[in-house]
């Protein structure tokens, strides 16, 4: 579909948005020691499908599953399995929603019980740079200056930002235009336009930027093997400013976080 979305077409996408983020506020209360990523797989799609939706991922592109799970070194794309979850672990979980002939997409990264310093400080700058990235994402801006705020923020902490991978536009279709990648330079790419809808998803290892493509097709892993970091919200341009679709206020009653992040980005659904 065309790259700027009305009102109405961008409350549906909202809507669609809406149920991930209470299909991920779900997942958060289950993401446990001993827990197979499978299991959660299988909570999401009753979720989904008990809201009068479809998973967006199951079958798109031939991927077998609800969710994208993706444990430490994984980047993206992991495929649920019955290995339960450890203590220390990191989990990216990715998901999608068909609603209305919409697309919902984002994604979070969990702790599974303790994980140590380093990894809770790569989760905390990752999911800073996707805000960094947002609040770039307005009229008079470029797909530059977003990903340039992505990878400034975590390059100078020492992170690797993973190239390969980009966030989307989204709408009738889950990848649509624009790519957003979350590397770039200031004033450089496709202008911003009124109504575009995009997913903004930084993709963010600990050391090196480069990645393993495994043989199943999907999985993709950091090349030096240490943890990744994935966090994604969908967002539209409304009046010029960036206003987000998603949500992670049902993780953090889920998980008993307070926060306000996402304060100032939520000006016309409200």
């Amino acid at each position: 579909m065309g790259i700027q979305k009305s009102l109405e077409e961008i409350e549906l996408i909202r809507e669609s948005a809406i149920l991930v983020s209470k299909t991920l506020g779900i997942i958060a209360k289950e993401v446990n020691e001993g827990v197979t990523t499978l299991d959660l797989d299988k909570i999401a799609e009753e979720f989904i499908r008990d809201n009068g939706a479809l998973p967006g991922f199951l079958g798109l592109y031939d991927f077998p599953n609800t969710l994208c799970v993706s444990p430490n070194s994984q980047v993206v794309h992991g495929i649920p399995n019955k290995i339960p979850l450890k203590n220390g672990d990191i989990v990216s979980i990715d998901c999608g929603v068909l609603k209305n002939n919409f697309y919902g997409d984002h994604a979070y990264t969990f702790s599974v019980g303790e994980v140590n310093h380093d990894v809770k400080k790569l989760l905390q700058i990752s999911k800073e740079s996707l805000y960094k990235g947002i609040k770039e994402f307005k009229i008079g801006n470029r797909v530059g200056d977003v990903g340039y705020a992505i990878q400034n923020h975590c390059e100078k902490n020492g992170y690797g930002i993973v190239r390969e991978l980009v966030g989307h536009g989204i709408g009738q279709e889950m990848h649509e235009k624009p790519e957003m990648p979350n590397y770039g330079r200031k004033g450089n790419g496709k202008k911003f336009l009124e109504g575009m809808v995009v997913a903004i998803e930084p993709m963010v290892n600990m050391k090196t930027h480069k990645i393993t493509q495994h043989d199943d097709g999907w999985t993709i892993t950091t090349k030096d093997g240490l943890p990744s970091a994935h966090f994604e919200h969908n967002v539209a341009i409304i009046n010029g400013k960036p206003e987000i679709l998603s949500t992670f206020k049902y993780i953090y009653e889920s998980l008993g976080i307070s926060s306000d992040e996402e304060k100032g980005f939520h000006n016309y659904f409200v």
